[in-house]
């Protein structure tokens, strides 16, 4: 289909328009032109893709940045709506993470075809199930129950070529069964300099609502995942960026498997090489790699990576930049090697080393919490008990037991008491708080006035919070 539409695109230009001396449209023409065979295969690729791009709608509560110094998290309660994609038959969904990100609850309506639109009938509404949530890379897996749903293949996004014809699907501003038309206006932009993270930009109008749902190429395949976009009007101005679908394989596979994303790190801040980075420091070559800073006790120190090493290669291959060997150590697996070429001076060193996952931050007990189960109203928060699952996030901690702060809410009687996501409580005035009931019926107890002081684990050390309950 892909080679039809590009050869019709480029007759386009010499279709016939026949209109009468009347000034009035003149009869369809008895043969099929290159213009109808073009609209006939747009149409047929539409209602191939439409059947397998969903609406989700989440009601729950989302993380936002509060102003103060202390930059910690807060839970608000939120509705929001976006798209998605369906990958298999029996209901496995492709989506962004900022669309079901704190939700309590998730509903998913599959696609109608444009005559049960016609006809007014509604489309089936299943209840979803978060199976994982990456926010690096602001995608999120869900589960529907479901057989033989129409379903969609990801693509090879490393094909894609500047001018390739795409559509975006999905629900702009909640108007599902949407599609609009555009091209690859890049095929791997990078927002901001040394980003892992590259975006496909095209001009086929994205607007709030197409968030999760598919960028295809002329044969149906997802490209990518459409994201966000850059405007100062807040509609689409021709920016709409889309993740490519070979880092949402990566990502997909991973949270459908384990429910969260392995990242290899080995203790290095890498640089790209500027010229005049290269002309301040004298290096040998204006690009490339620079280890702008070398973790202390990390992977690479322990390797005998220095700061200032031009790294030439990983694996054999030459790194042309930061974000290329992001990219590879996202994909390497986390226990193993990596083989660095680095140029110290004019030496040439080569080194193993160690690929490790690195600590999470604050916010990863996030996804774990329930808000109608987790929710400690009397100090604000969203808690977590320490348990199997916990503790391999946590790490090392202090003690055994506690309750782990996931997230800070908006408001509430003591909200400011001090709490942040990550700090484990281990008792409220001396008493071991082991569970989250014993927390919620320890707080109860005390009254307006009354001195409540939280035993707490912060960046591995212990400290007491002391405050007055309200």
């Amino acid at each position: 289909m892909t080679r039809n539409i590009l050869a019709l695109l480029a007759l386009v230009g010499t279709a016939p328009f026949a209109w009468a001396q009347t000034g009035k449209p003149a009869a369809p023409p008895r043969k099929i032109d290159s213009l109808h065979e073009l609209s006939g295969a747009l149409e047929q690729l539409a209602r191939r893709v439409n059947r397998a791009v969903v609406q989700i709608s989440a009601t729950g509560y989302s993380l936002g940045e509060d102003n103060d110094s202390t930059k910690a998290s807060l839970l608000t309660q939120q509705r929001s709506t976006g798209s998605g994609v369906l990958l298999t038959p029996d209901g496995y969904i492709v989506t962004n993470s900022h669309v079901v990100q704190g939700a309590r609850r998730l509903t998913v309506q599959l696609a109608l075809s444009q005559r049960e639109q016609m006809r007014g009938r509604p489309g089936r509404v299943l209840e979803g199930k978060i199976v994982g949530i990456d926010r690096d890379s602001d995608l999120a897996v869900v589960k529907v129950e479901g057989n033989n749903l129409p379903h969609l293949q990801l693509g090879d996004s490393n094909t894609l070529r500047q001018g390739q014809l795409v559509m975006a699907f999905g629900s702009p501003l909640g108007l599902e069964n949407s599609v609009s038309m555009g091209i690859v206006a890049a095929g791997a932009r990078q927002l901001k300099p040394d980003d892992a993270m590259v975006y496909i930009q095209t001009d086929a109008s994205i607007n709030p609502g197409n968030s999760g749902g598919p960028l295809v190429d002329a044969d149906g395949q997802v490209m990518g995942l459409n994201t966000f976009i850059l405007t100062q009007s807040g509609g689409s101005e021709g920016l709409g960026f889309a993740i490519p679908s070979n880092i949402v394989r990566s990502v997909y596979e991973q949270l459908r498997k384990s429910g969260h994303v392995h990242r290899g790190q080995i203790g290095i801040y890498a640089q790209s090489i500027t010229p005049v980075l290269a002309a301040g420091l004298r290096l040998p070559q204006n690009w490339g790699v620079l280890a702008g800073d070398v973790t202390p006790g990390g992977p690479a120190d322990e390797a005998g990576i220095q700061v200032g090493d031009v790294i030439l290669s990983m694996d054999g291959r030459t790194m042309e930049n930061a974000r290329q060997l992001e990219t590879r150590l996202f994909r390497h697996p986390v226990g193993g090697k990596v083989h660095l070429k680095v140029l110290r001076g004019s030496e040439e060193l080569e080194f193993q080393v160690p690929v490790i996952e690195p600590e999470d931050d604050p916010m990863r007990f996030a996804d774990l919490v329930d808000p109608d189960k987790n929710l400690i109203p009397q100090l604000g928060i969203l808690g977590v008990e320490i348990n199997v699952k916990t503790t391999e996030l946590l790490g090392d901690s202090r003690k055994k037991y506690g309750v782990v702060v996931a997230a800070r809410t908006a408001s509430g009687p003591n909200a400011d008491s001090g709490l942040e996501p990550g700090d484990i409580i281990y008792a409220l005035n001396g008493t071991p708080t082991t569970t989250i009931d014993a927390l919620r019926s320890a707080v109860k107890e005390l009254k307006s006035g009354d001195a409540a002081v939280l035993q707490i684990e912060r960046d591995g050390q212990l400290r007491f919070l002391a405050f007055e309950m309200e």
